[in-house]
């Protein structure tokens, strides 16, 4: 019996072309080993020849550029309620929009072009958007959780070029214990998803099936391996990021020697940071009702020049703050900045980054005197470290909210067509204490 377990240890070994781990809730490396997925299912896709058809009605929503404190602005989705969940991705020539309520095209001189719902991408919530310039695509997820199969499918749509108006397709990928707040990401090779729920957290995918629209092997590895990372670095791996007590937890995804994805974790790094704990719930004017400040895990990573940058929402000495950092992908921090101010709430945040490592920082704010407004702030690589120039007010919001719920996220984006400009896309509050949205184009040089 031993020699038959060595023997397909051995086998197992040889065919991975690495040694890996037992699969458990916290994937990573064990010395030099690597861990293998748990199992794998071919996913056939949903193919669209076309953003919309004639069984999608159009959805019209936001456009309006003008100028706003020096910078182009203009409207995203207006219909929302609290939870817009709004995001963006930039390239090809346009800025492609996502939230709870649907999807939206503009040109990137902010005039409106096209919009569906998301039922007509096999529906679903929580978008979360990006735009790959290695592979020239768009992509993004929507979560449905209320399907009467009970199979929960994550919808993986991926566009097959840099024009969201033409073909796309969907991977409908079972997730049937998974619960709301999943995070994608993506790199030259790889797409990445975590989600809360069940056993197997987290799964790959090969970017070039989903691009060319052919049945794709999806890959599932056990517990969570982190909030997977927008790779804007020419890499073929994909890193992915967690907080986990006072340690930041960084594994990495890489292709094995059959082809296979196994991963490890690369670092295990104390923090060492003051400001880490959840941000308390922010005050509104004129109502008792506080709302939600966001998570202190982040919403968004960016893997540029080396280095992950990701924002966070905090307690600050009793208030929410925003956080941004960039580090090492061996957890060692490089720099730290705070958003923070004694009379005020900085909620829902988050961080662009581009080639020339300037930076954007997206959020809102809230105070008992104000009601929540868009705000952003930005700082040049060569700007002294950890520092932001001056917070920019991109809007004043009109009205209370009347429950706790305030989206899940803010966007910022790079520019996917010259990697310098760079874009954030930052919820208002109309009269009604709804969600409307800004988009704002932040160019540098």
């Amino acid at each position: 019996m031993k020699l038959k377990i060595r023997l397909t240890y051995f086998l197992v070994v040889l065919f991975f072309g690495k040694s890996f781990g037992t699969s458990n809730s916290n994937p990573g490396r064990e010395g030099d080993k690597m861990i293998a997925p748990t199992r794998t299912e071919l996913i056939e896709p949903i193919h669209k020849a076309q953003f919309r058809s004639e069984s999608c009605p159009q959805r019209i929503q936001g456009g309006n550029p003008r100028v706003v404190n020096g910078f182009l602005q203009f409207d995203g989705a207006m219909d929302g309620n609290r939870q817009v969940d709004p995001q963006i991705a930039v390239g090809g020539g346009y800025v492609f929009h996502g939230t709870n309520s649907g999807l939206t095209i503009y040109d990137k001189a902010g005039n409106y072009i096209d919009g569906v719902s998301q039922k007509c991408f096999n529906n679903g919530i929580d978008p979360k958007i990006f735009f790959d310039p290695h592979n020239q695509v768009f992509g993004f997820d929507l979560w449905v959780y209320w399907d009467s199969l009970k199979v929960k499918p994550v919808n993986i749509a991926i566009s097959e070029t840099n024009d969201p108006r033409g073909a796309w397709n969907i991977y409908p990928v079972p997730a049937p214990e998974g619960r709301d707040g999943g995070g994608i990401g993506y790199s030259k090779k790889w797409i990445g998803y975590s989600f809360p729920g069940g056993d197997d957290q987290t799964f790959v995918m090969k970017m070039s099936k989903a691009k060319a629209g052919k049945p794709a092997t999806v890959y599932h590895f056990a517990g969570n391996l982190g909030h997977p990372v927008f790779t804007q670095d020419d890499i073929e791996d994909l890193y992915f990021f967690k907080i986990r007590g006072t340690d930041f937890i960084i594994t990495r995804v890489t292709e094995g020697d059959n082809g296979t994805p196994v991963c490890e974790q690369v670092s295990a790094q104390a923090h060492g940071l003051k400001y880490i704990n959840y941000p308390p719930k922010s005050p509104q004017k004129n109502t008792d009702q506080v709302t939600s400040s966001g998570d202190r895990n982040p919403k968004n990573l960016v893997l540029q020049s080396g280095y992950i940058w990701f924002s966070q929402a905090v307690d600050c000495n009793g208030r929410s703050a925003v956080q941004w950092h960039q580090i090492k992908t061996d957890g060692t921090i490089v720099q730290t900045g705070l958003i923070s101010n004694r009379h005020s709430n900085y909620i829902q945040t988050t961080i662009a980054v581009n080639r020339n490592n300037d930076v954007l920082v997206g959020f809102q704010e809230t105070n008992s005197e104000m009601f929540i407004s868009p705000r952003m702030a930005f700082r040049y690589a060569d700007d002294p470290p950890g520092q932001l120039r001056d917070i920019i007010k991109l809007g004043e919001g009109k009205g209370a909210t009347n429950g706790t719920a305030w989206g899940d996220y803010s966007g910022s984006a790079i520019d996917g067509d010259n990697l310098t400009d760079l874009w954030t896309i930052q919820s208002i509050a109309s009269k009604e204490g709804k969600g409307e949205t800004v988009i704002v184009k932040v160019p540098f040089r």
